[in-house]
């Protein structure tokens, strides 16, 4: 499904990571932590874990509610739980098999190079930025991305428009209608692409959970089945035959 309206200028495509660029996984959100705990707190990997769950469901309810980030310290503190790097590595080593870049990427990042187009990336994430470059780095794509946006670094998360502008910044693009967003989440990502004047295209693979998920009515400018799809959108939209 596409809306095309007119023939639009295309300097940048923006992408979601987790559930976009990231295949979408369902994860037992209790169990990383009880990784975590298991290296920090031996004698006590129950308590631990569930005061990390909990303080790590406030930060996102915050996200969703009122669009304020954290960081993975933020969570750390709020469950009265120090930083530790054998920890740390326990947890990322937990969640390696949901991180794997899906394969149509390096080909359609390749593809809009060859438009001169440029490749964003903006992901509600309290991870640090080195956490996900090392997963680019490892898929092989971190050299095909102009600029990239993690709010564990911002103030403020997707819907927020000072998200958006921040990638827009990161990829050197000041006119939000020269801006395509492409994001598994209609809340976060296709209702915040449009509040800023971008378009948006919509990945629906993503099995969100119902505690999740926000209330909105949007229509976004395409869906698409699968990444590779998207050039096609694009080319129509720049009016290549």
């Amino acid at each position: 499904m596409a809306i095309y309206d007119r023939l639009v200028t295309v300097d940048a495509v923006i992408f979601d990571w987790g559930g976009t660029l990231t295949p979408w996984h369902s994860v037992d959100l209790v169990e990383q932590w009880r990784v975590y705990a298991s290296v920090l707190a031996p004698e006590d990997v129950d308590g631990v874990a569930l005061a990390l769950f909990a303080a790590d469901e406030q930060a996102w309810e915050a996200a969703r509610l009122h669009q304020r980030s954290a960081t993975f310290e933020d969570v750390l503190a709020a469950a009265g739980v120090r930083y530790d790097d054998g920890a740390a590595r326990a947890l990322r080593e937990f969640w390696e098999p949901h991180t794997f870049t899906d394969p149509d990427v390096p080909e359609l990042f390749a593809g809009l190079h060859d438009r001169g187009i440029r490749v964003g990336v903006l992901s509600n994430t309290i991870w640090p930025r080195d956490w996900h470059e090392d997963v680019f780095v490892r898929d092989g794509v971190l050299d095909l991305v102009h600029g990239a946006v993690y709010t564990s670094e911002i103030a403020h998360t997707k819907p927020h428009p000072e998200a958006f502008r921040a990638a827009m910044a990161a990829v050197g693009v000041a006119d939000p209608e020269r801006c395509v967003f492409v994001g598994d989440r209609p809340y976060d990502d296709i209702s915040g692409a449009h509040a800023v004047g971008m378009r948006a295209v919509f990945v629906p693979h993503s099995e969100i959970p119902a505690g999740q998920q926000m209330p909105v009515d949007v229509s976004p400018d395409a869906v698409i089945d699968r990444l590779a799809d998207l050039i096609a959108h694009v080319d129509a939209w720049l009016g290549i035959a």
